[in-house]
């Protein structure tokens, strides 16, 4: 389902590419014609739900032959769109560059939570391009992670330049809890992590620490009766040949913001 919201953006995202006209396609006969989307590679399919919207914005009919999330080979198709073959190609560009981002965020989540436990889950971070969290937050989900915070009213996430410029990491965890009942706090170092985890933090954020340090520290809380009281994230430098080393630490998140801010898009095209 396409909410209202990211319909706006939709037609925003065609606006943006189309300008006063396509003068190409405007050289074109006003013939009816049918189109497919086919993938190159194997992947995840995301973002056919958003795409069929593109097209659909300029009258065109849309078939999805492969649903969201669906797992596809190369040269399998993933739609076919039917309509006038100047609004077809004024919508091509931007419906591919949404489908094969997407699809590329969900097929590499999907591979890392095929390394973790499945107890541990996968979340994505606010490295998003600007325009496209909504999007790229999405594609995530459908390879199987979480979304994590989508804007940063959602909760409070205090990081080491809130406790730079903050008087200290107490005084800003104090002032915390008196207007939320849930936050997460950033730290580098145990004696932190006893802290924040005392003070009633819901969610510790292990930021750069090695596997090794990451076991470490978890048995730390398990000695002082702490462990049942947090949620323990790791995050930093984290990637697919280190994520595996990373799940059997025990962490209840995995944190990776390569996901969405180095995505490889699928390849993929769509043929008259």
């Amino acid at each position: 389902m396409v909410s209202l919201n990211s319909k706006k953006q939709l037609s925003q995202f065609l606006s943006e590419d189309i300008g006063k006209g396509d003068v190409t396609s405007a050289l074109l006969p006003k013939k009816k014609i049918t189109v497919t989307i086919i993938s190159r590679e194997g992947a995840i399919v995301a973002g056919v739900n958003h795409a069929k919207e593109i097209f659909k914005i300029k009258g065109c009919n849309v078939k999805i032959l492969k649903k969201e999330g669906s797992k596809i080979k190369p040269n399998q198709k993933i739609m076919s769109i039917t309509g006038n073959a100047g609004k077809i190609l004024m919508c091509e560009r931007t419906a591919l560059n949404l489908l094969t981002r997407m699809s590329g965020i969900a097929t590499q989540t999907n591979q890392l939570v095929k390394k973790i436990p499945k107890r541990t889950k996968l979340y994505a971070t606010r490295k998003t391009a600007p325009g496209l969290r909504y999007f790229d937050k999405e594609a995530v989900e459908i390879g199987g992670g979480k979304k994590h915070r989508l804007r940063l009213d959602e909760m409070v996430m205090i990081k080491d330049n809130h406790i730079a410029i903050s008087d200290s990491l107490e005084t800003l965890i104090k002032k915390a809890k008196k207007k939320h009942k849930k936050f997460e706090v950033e730290v580098e170092n145990i004696s932190d992590l006893i802290l924040a985890v005392k003070s009633g933090a819901s969610i510790i954020m292990l930021d750069n620490f090695t596997p090794a340090q990451i076991k470490k520290a978890i048995t730390v809380l398990k000695n002082q009766k702490l462990r049942n009281k947090v949620l323990l994230e790791a995050s930093g430098g984290i990637n697919s040949k280190n994520i595996s080393a990373y799940g059997k630490t025990g962490v209840d998140i995995i944190s990776v913001g390569s996901i969405t801010n180095s995505v490889k898009g699928i390849d993929m095209s769509l043929e008259v």
